[in-house]
């Protein structure tokens, strides 16, 4: 039987520091992944004991109070708090979301925090996003056309044209989607994930895009599109209410329709 570990780099030192609380009535702890690659040390986990009392509802109201107040070597990103950024994605107790629209009430027991999975951390709560990046920009997500644009006009649409964007423009490209999806955990040099094949369709869902077929060419390939073994992973933790899944699922049928 094959035995998986990681890396001595990897594990997790048990050493973590400890910051209680000066007292209050309702203190909840909140266990924070920390990693500093300047140390040469292990991640560990630092627990931190916070009054609810003086703190704002929301997780990232929480690691606003940690770095305030405690210890301000805590990095996070965080920008916008509106749910509208993206910036603090991260997982909490075991479910990717939105720091600053995910509220503390909703979380059970001790919150657990680390970074978004299977990517690597810069520094604590900061994953790399290079790779996604790339694999966004390896679409062209913008409008291509061939035809002359009309003088002195846009390129117009129905209301019915522009309804088929619904569900699909709404995407912060915050990555709690492809994080969550196994076949991107392992695969994510070749299978494009969820999040980017969300925003593939949308441009390929455009009336006015006219490189559809090329769009379709550059996903056709085993691994790019055809990872995705609907198991709605994305769909369940989308903080935008978005399903990637069923983008997918659209742009398979948009192959399959053209080869017939």
């Amino acid at each position: 039987m094959a035995t998986f570990t990681l890396p001595k780099n990897s594990k997790i030192q048990k050493n973590g520091k400890v910051h209680k609380a000066d007292g209050g009535k309702r203190v909840k702890s909140f266990k924070v992944y920390r990693y500093d690659p300047d140390t040469g040390k292990n991640p560990r986990y630092d627990k931190f004991e916070i009054d609810l009392d003086e703190c704002g509802p929301m997780v990232l109201d929480a690691l606003f109070k940690i770095k305030n107040e405690t210890d301000p070597t805590l990095t996070f990103r965080r920008s916008c708090r509106e749910g509208i950024c993206g910036s603090c994605a991260m997982n909490m107790n075991g479910k990717n979301g939105l720091a600053c629209t995910t509220a503390i009430e909703d979380l059970k027991g001790d919150v657990q925090i680390t970074p978004l999975p299977h990517m690597d951390v810069i520094k604590d709560l900061v994953p790399d996003f290079t790779h996604f990046y790339a694999q966004y920009a390896s679409i062209q997500p913008w409008l291509q056309t061939v035809s002359t644009t009309p003088s002195g006009k846009e390129r117009l649409q129905t209301p019915q044209q522009r309804e088929q964007l619904d569900g699909l423009y709404e995407c912060i490209l915050c990555a709690c989607c492809s994080t969550s999806c196994p076949s991107y955990w392992w695969n994510s040099d070749k299978f494009l994930g969820p999040a980017i094949l969300l925003q593939a369709y949308r441009w390929l869902a455009d009336s006015r895009d006219e490189m559809t077929g090329e769009r379709l060419d550059q996903l056709e390939d085993p691994f790019r599109l055809y990872r995705c073994h609907t198991i709605m992973n994305c769909a369940n933790v989308c903080p935008k209410g978005l399903s990637p899944a069923k983008a997918i699922a659209e742009t398979k049928k948009m192959m399959a329709e053209r080869a017939i």
